[in-house]
């Protein structure tokens, strides 16, 4: 299929590469002029890489990223052809989806909002796993690009509900990871050795996909970004938009959110949002690590 692939970062440039690797023929187009995709072509503009595709695809940072490359100046606007199919696999606001949606219907387009799950090495492997909102039909199209960047895709409704799941899924990731975090953190506070710690939780109901994921990293400190630690504020905040947006009360993850903004204030905003853990950390006066660190 003929893509033009927008947003080259973390998750975008694996998943560029996935297509190309699958015989697909790609464009990109990257807001921080530089980054290549081998054997893909380069675009000026989103316009011109829109030009003749078939499908747009996007991974960027947040809802204005998404508007500016969808109809901003020399915007994907200025290229939509009836039949094109543009899919988002973003994290934005489930409410200005549908607004996107709706703006590029009149002109024949479709949309769908696919953003996944599964960090950079799922990204990297080709398996990332896709929470889908759109019509049926048009995502049985696009189930040859899925299959080159991940290994399942759940469809979670019309269109919007697939930006909706992934709130709600990032909550809890956001509230898991804390969870663990201040455990230990106190823990530690109290003199059990954390390895020790982390091995039990492996091993009772305790355990989860997050901790699972999160602890080898967090036991030998290292806080390269898997997921920027910006990036879940932001995620964080488009929740607590759509929950206010829906009259939901979600305490909780009001109390996270104030975690991440201390967290951004002492510089951490482009580590690992693993890196919270050194407030609790500072906080407490000690620092929790494993025997490998």
């Amino acid at each position: 299929m003929r893509v033009a692939f927008f947003g080259l970062g973390i998750m975008g440039h694996a998943m560029a590469t996935n297509l190309v690797k699958a015989g697909h023929e790609v464009t990109v187009w990257n807001r921080t002029p530089g980054k290549l995709v081998e054997g893909a072509g380069i675009a000026p503009t989103p316009a011109a890489a829109a030009q003749g595709a078939e499908v747009v695809w996007l991974c960027v940072s947040d809802t204005a990223a998404v508007e500016n490359i969808l109809f901003g100046p020399d915007g994907v606007e200025q290229s939509l052809a009836e039949g094109m199919i543009i899919a988002d696999s973003s994290t934005i606001s489930p409410s200005a989806t549908v607004k996107f949606a709706e703006q590029v219907r009149s002109r024949g387009v479709a949309y769908v909002d696919a953003p996944m799950t599964g960090s950079k090495i799922g990204a990297g492997n080709g398996t990332l796993i896709f929470m889908v909102g759109g019509d049926e039909a048009i995502i049985e199209r696009l189930k040859p690009l899925f299959a080159a960047m991940g290994k399942k895709i759940f469809r979670m409704g019309e269109t919007g509900k697939g930006q909706a799941t992934k709130l709600a899924m990032n909550l809890q990731i956001a509230l898991i990871f804390e969870g663990f975090a201040e455990a230990l953190t106190l823990a530690t506070k109290l003199g059990v050795d954390p390895q020790q710690l982390v091995s039990l939780i492996d091993a009772t109901m305790v355990r989860s996909g997050v901790v699972e994921y999160k602890a080898p990293f967090v036991l030998q400190r290292d806080f390269t970004p898997n997921f920027p630690l910006r990036l879940m504020h932001k995620d964080i905040l488009l929740t607590l938009e759509a929950a206010k947006e829906a009259r939901v009360k979600l305490p909780a993850l009001e109390t996270v959110e104030e975690i991440y903004e201390l967290a951004t204030e002492e510089g951490h905003r482009d580590l690992d949002y693993a890196a919270t853990l050194t407030l609790l950390e500072k906080w407490a006066g000690v620092q929790v690590k494993g025997e490998a660190a």
